[in-house]
């Protein structure tokens, strides 16, 4: 069976944190920014508002606060070493993740076969971001369809990594899930459940039966 494995980002690939903080780090804006990841996760504000604001705090971002931001957050270990032995297996990995595309995109050098954001116009910003090119959980599971039909698998062959309610939905439609770094109400859906700093033993759990 070839799989395709589903990786979220913020709060999995990034232990702690999520894109959004790590790049207002670079721009003194880090304060803001957890406030807003709080709003999202209380569910007092939805993504294409989240969007709009973090945007708002970025009026002086530069390529070079990216890659600041993306070489200095507090990835998992062995991410790459994963997507290696993914590929060396002849299957497929893919990160989908609501932050900005822009970020998102940086992984695909690390491995990823597709890697899938929130659609950000370029940096430094010349026009205002799209509400309607803003991810959402639901999006996910839209995504993960499309990258199925593109590597030629279906929803039975995915495995779901994720660590809040934004997977929700995709832990619901796949039959293998690994909550990474979970909140409890998301490692209550998920087949498996990892705590700790590196992505191979989540990847080897995923290997395991329910």
């Amino acid at each position: 069976m070839t799989r395709l494995h589903l990786f979220d980002l913020d709060g999995t690939l990034l232990h702690g944190t999520t894109a959004p903080v790590e790049i207002s780090r670079q721009l003194g804006r880090e304060a803001e920014t957890v406030a807003l990841d709080r709003a999202i996760a209380a569910g007092k504000i939805g993504p294409p508002e989240y969007a709009t604001l973090v945007y708002d705090l970025w009026a002086d971002l530069t390529e070079e606060h990216v890659s600041a931001a993306f070489e200095a957050a507090p990835w998992l270990a062995r991410i790459r070493e994963v997507w290696a032995e993914i590929r060396r297996s002849g299957e497929y990995c893919a990160v989908v993740s609501l932050s900005p595309s822009f970020f998102v995109e940086r992984l695909l050098d690390w491995g990823a076969h597709a890697a899938f954001g929130s659609r950000f116009p370029a940096v430094p910003f010349t026009e205002p971001v799209d509400p309607a090119g803003v991810l959402s959980a639901a999006a996910k599971v839209t995504i993960a369809d499309r990258l199925c039909e593109e590597f030629g698998v279906t929803r039975a062959d995915c495995v779901a990594y994720g660590d809040s309610m934004s997977d929700k939905d995709l832990f619901a439609v796949v039959p293998v899930s690994v909550a990474v770094n979970a909140d409890g109400h998301l490692a209550g859906l998920a087949t498996h459940a990892y705590t700790g700093r590196d992505l191979w033993d989540a990847y080897e759990l995923a290997s395991e039966k329910p």
